[in-house]
């Protein structure tokens, strides 16, 4: 697909994300992403959120859990 910023064409890679729910914040690791190598902007499949939504919906192993500090600028 071609990256709406600048322009470059992007690739399919694995990725990190950070993922709101239910006014948690989870760390997701092995996300399909399209990822732009020009300006890093990433974009995910809708059905790729929605699996993400429904594993964290139901029972699942926690690799790692780690403090997050909250600030205001």
């Amino acid at each position: 697909m071609i990256c709406e910023f600048c322009k470059g064409n992007t690739v399919k890679k694995k990725v990190k994300r950070q993922h709101w729910l239910h006014g948690k914040l989870y760390i997701v690791e092995n996300v399909e992403a399209e990822v732009c190598p020009e300006c890093g902007e990433r974009y995910f499949h809708a059905k790729v959120l929605d699996e993400i939504d429904h594993l964290l919906e139901k029972e699942h192993d926690v690799k790692e859990r780690i403090n997050v500090e909250v600030v205001s600028l």
